[in-house]
């Protein structure tokens, strides 16, 4: 590199410290910094140097570099930044913005038909959803990336699209289907040269291995990925590495050994400013010391804390107060735990609460943009009117014939722009039906619980009430937000689907595990109350529905048969296929209370009113109504069957696919369903 341009870069780095408190876009003078002699290649460099520890600077070389690069007219260029820009804001945990800039990186191209750039934003796109919990949809990225690699011969493209298949299936917990996936990509990477892929292998191996109760084959291979990434460039994969030898030290009882190493990791990743490895090991070691070391587990959780705090992650930082408050809560520092408690609820209820006013802010434009396109077409039938008017005149002057010609050709236009008008007229009418149902729901729903709120805060005041009073009134009131948060988050789910529509992501699944981590959503509730919960769906079934619909109709049903059903009941999930009708359809049969036959034929009716459950759990009336709308989106149906002080039986039926021998990917899930039983009294039977 020519000395001036050295020089150059050295200036540029200063100059960014002006930008690392806020992000920054392209000022109208940007024009002067990409004029020089940097290249794209230079501003990638800056960006990937600045990502971790100056995350903001890492902003403004990529947007300077956006600009460059269209005053270059190089649309690949401009991917290539987007693309950065979306790992910047998906090591925030900012996931939204970061799919958004994943997408207009994908978009960019498909227009270019650059296989090589599409397969790879795909597979971020997979990791966003992969680091969200999605391990379903994270798989499906991964399978597409897979397809795109295959089909265009990319051979690198092709082992991270199988590394990154194990990376999902790690998270679904299929130890056995991860470690196929892994073995292939292992078998591609030793034909191809060395690079930071071949270390992810390796690591990702150590995992599965750890996992599997195999620590000889887990150390062997992250041992080996440690001595292959001792270099400046891989300092990050090389750190990890460490962090995942020291957790396998530690589940085999070593933990002097494995704290060691974390501690040796972590000054690898303050001496190279790396934020994100510098947390994960900080929680690494918290982790280690646990609540057998209480003090020194507090001690690194605190300077975790103070970290995210520093970078501005929220997520993380949500996660780690929840952390010190249960360690808190451990050591009988109640008062201290509590505190985390309130700075998580706070920080999450602000997140949460700039989501929603953007989402009111997008609902009202679309509602502005739909009343303004009805006046532009009001007015455009009115000039067309008058248009259709001028011309009849002229015509009528030429012959009387033309004159009735053009009266009856008249009163036919005349006809269909009134109809057009009453179909606006309808659909303003609609969405004002719409709104008002909406407020309407949320005065019946949300009063009694924010009502019990204010009470419970106002006898939290009372300063002669006893420390297990208030512990008690604690409870209620956690109890009572989430009831809140709960209902909130249904009437707001309810109010898009009324507004925008239910969308729609039709795709071949297997029920069984959906099933399965339904079931282990609701273990906690069912444990309680004594239920024997039994799943008898055959594993072979397979529909064609929206993985997230059938998801959140499952998991109403089961928390609704939870709810209803008396100490020591039980409830049982089944499934039966038609095979001349092309349909499955899915039971959910509890022998709690019933249903009276007077809300019988209400329950899936948006004025039907909620009930308290055997324990007086509370709830909201949103949920069936929801089930309903989504089971019709996907061609199914919805009934119930119920005798009062006998039980209910909800059932639900679904389009049938007959799965293809010999083609593993083509349905959502892969590999074999899991079989896990429910400790304590909840039962899950797999036939």
């Amino acid at each position: 590199m020519p000395l001036f341009k050295l020089l150059l870069l050295i200036a540029l780095n200063l100059v960014s410290i002006g930008y690392s408190k806020a992000r920054v876009s392209p000022a109208p003078n940007a024009k002067s910094a990409y004029s020089s002699n940097l290249t794209l290649a230079d501003y990638d460099k800056l960006v990937k140097h600045y990502r971790y520890y100056k995350p903001d600077s890492a902003i403004y070389f990529a947007n300077l570099a956006i600009g460059y690069a269209r005053q270059l007219k190089d649309p690949k260029g401009m991917a290539g930044m987007l693309n950065q820009l979306g790992m910047i804001d998906d090591n925030r945990g900012e996931y939204n913005s970061s799919m958004q800039k994943y997408l207009q990186a994908l978009s960019i191209y498909r227009n270019q038909k650059d296989a090589i750039g599409e397969a790879a934003v795909i597979v971020r796109l997979g990791v966003v959803e992969l680091r969200k919990g999605n391990y379903d949809k994270a798989i499906g990225y991964f399978l597409q990336s897979l397809k795109i690699s295959e089909r265009s011969k990319n051979t690198y493209g092709r082992m991270e699209a199988y590394l990154t298949l194990a990376e999902g299936y790690m998270g679904q917990k299929k130890l056995d289907v991860a470690l196929r996936y892994l073995q292939t990509a292992e078998e591609i990477n030793n034909t191809i040269p060395f690079s930071n892929l071949s270390l992810n292998i390796y690591n990702n191996f150590g995992v599965v291995y750890r996992e599997m109760g195999m620590p000889h084959k887990a150390i062997a291979y992250l041992q080996k990925g440690m001595m292959l990434s001792d270099e400046p460039q891989y300092q990050g994969l090389h750190i990890t590495l460490i962090n995942n030898l020291a957790k396998v030290y530690n589940k085999q009882g070593n933990k002097t050994k494995s704290i060691a190493l974390q501690k040796s990791a972590l000054e690898k990743a303050r001496s190279i400013n790396n934020y994100l490895r510098e947390l994960q090991t900080l929680t690494g070691l918290a982790d280690t010391y646990g609540t057998s070391n209480a003090p020194q587990a507090l001690y690194y959780f605190n300077q975790a804390l103070n970290l995210v705090k520093e970078k501005g992650a929220h997520k993380q930082q949500i996660e780690i107060l929840s952390r010190l408050a249960d360690l808190y809560k451990y050591q009988k520092n109640y008062e201290t735990a509590l505190l985390m408690k309130e700075q998580q609820n706070a920080l999450a209820d602000s997140i949460f609460y700039k989501s929603m006013a953007k989402q009111v802010v997008n609902l009202q434009s679309e509602y502005q943009l739909y009343r303004s396109k009805a006046s532009v077409r009001e007015l455009r039938a009115l000039n067309t009117s008058q248009k259709f008017q001028r011309n009849f005149y002229i015509a009528a002057v030429a012959a009387c014939l033309m004159i009735m010609l053009v009266v009856a050709y008249y009163f036919y236009q005349t006809r269909q722009l009134n109809k057009q008008l009453n179909k606006a007229n309808a659909d303003l009418q609609e969405a004002n039906r719409v709104k008002d149902k909406l407020f309407s729901v949320l005065a019946h729903d949300l009063r009694a619980p924010f009502a019990s709120v204010i009470d419970l805060l106002f006898l939290l005041d009372d300063e002669d009430i006893t420390g297990e009073e208030k512990s008690m009134l604690i409870k209620r009131l956690t109890k009572a937000s989430n009831v809140s948060l709960e209902t909130l988050n249904m009437l707001l789910k309810w109010g898009e689907m009324q507004i925008k529509g239910v969308k729609l992501n039709t795709m071949i699944m297997q029920p069984k595990p959906v099933i399965g981590r339904v079931i282990d959503l609701v273990t906690t509730n069912a444990d309680k109350k004594g239920i024997t919960i039994t799943d008898w769906v055959d594993t072979n079934i397979t529909v064609m529905v929206d993985p997230n619909h059938f998801e959140f109709v499952m998991r109403n049903l089961l928390a609704n048969a939870v709810k209803f059903t008396r100490l020591g009941g039980n409830i049982q999930i089944s499934a039966s296929v038609d095979q001349a009708g092309n349909l499955a359809t899915f039971a959910v049969k509890d022998n709690g209370i019933g249903i009276s036959a007077e809300r019988l034929s209400k329950v899936f009716e948006i004025g039907s009113v909620s009930t308290k459950g055997t324990s007086n759990e509370t709830g909201t009336s949103l949920g069936l109504v929801i089930c309903k709308e989504f089971i019709e989106m996907n061609q199914g149906r919805i009934w119930v069957e119920s005798l009062l002080n006998e039980g209910s039986i909800f059932y639900f039926s679904l389009p049938l696919f007959k799965v293809a021998s010999g083609n593993p990917t083509s349905i959502a899930v892969l590999g074999k369903p899991r079989h896990k039983k429910v400790k304590s009294k909840i039962r899950l039977v797999k036939f």
